[in-house]
């Protein structure tokens, strides 16, 4: 039988309710660049239209990233991050801590689901980027040899590594579901160079099964139905690096 652990059940005495966010991979990088003092922003509560905005802030001192080129030197993490609300659902989450005596303890039941987002700028365009561009590096590289190997290593036909992988396309399909983050980072880097897109391009592009890349579509693009660009997909205004044609019209006329 395994060991009984005792855990400590004040928080549900206290009525303790907390949030649980969803953070960038680069935001949770940042703080834990933070000092002793442990300050990595502010979360700003606020309501527009008789409706609640929350917006995360990050501290000044934590915008900075640590790029290896010098043409990356200057570049800095979004600093606003305004949350997407999403309902609990029905569902009963709570958050437990452990501390150094392992003891561990229920801090409280969620009573709110949320996203945190960066605000889609240049800056945070060239941000995906770099991060793109250091997850397609190789991890192994080829090196040409002056003389044959006479070790004990033989080559082989295929890897284990390869046969586990193989394995797992079939039996979950001819397409593998990756994380939500790294296909719109994939999105993102896809409409830098095209303004429409259709379905089939973005899966070719993302590699993704089509139900899935519509799921993150409908969060983040607009389908045109009729028109010059029929059946395509573009990027919501927020989403946008550039004006679209009415938005430059509008602009000219004013």
């Amino acid at each position: 039988m395994s060991e009984k652990t005792e855990v400590n059940l004040s928080g549900v005495k206290q009525s303790k309710g907390v949030w649980l966010v969803k953070v960038p991979k680069y935001l949770s990088q940042q703080w834990d660049k933070a000092t002793d003092k442990g300050e990595v922003g502010k979360i700003i509560i606020g309501k527009k239209q008789a409706k609640t905005e929350v917006l995360f802030s990050l501290n000044e001192e934590l915008t900075a990233l640590a790029a290896t080129g010098e043409k990356d030197a200057s570049l800095q993490v979004p600093r606003d991050h305004p949350f997407t609300m999403h309902t609990v659902g029905g569902q009963t989450m709570a958050v437990f801590s452990q501390s150094d005596t392992d003891e561990i303890s229920l801090e409280g039941m969620v009573v709110h689901r949320a996203e945190c987002r960066p605000v889609v700028t240049d800056n945070y365009m060239k941000l995906k980027k770099l991060q793109i561009k250091e997850s397609v590096k190789p991890q192994r590289l080829s090196q040409q040899l002056e003389r044959a190997i006479t070790t004990v290593f033989k080559p082989v036909a295929n890897h284990d590594f390869n046969v586990e992988y193989v394995k797992k396309k079939k039996s979950e399909g001819k397409m593998v579901r990756a994380e939500r983050q790294v296909v719109l980072d994939m999105l993102f880097s896809a409409f830098e160079k095209h303004q429409y897109y259709n379905i089939k391009d973005l899966v070719d592009i993302t590699k993704q099964p089509v139900t899935y890349l519509k799921e993150i579509m409908r969060e983040i693009g607009t389908y045109n139905s009729k028109g010059v660009h029929k059946s395509t997909w573009e990027l919501k205004p927020e989403y946008r690096h550039y004006h679209s044609a009415e938005e430059e019209e509008e602009m000219q006329t004013l």
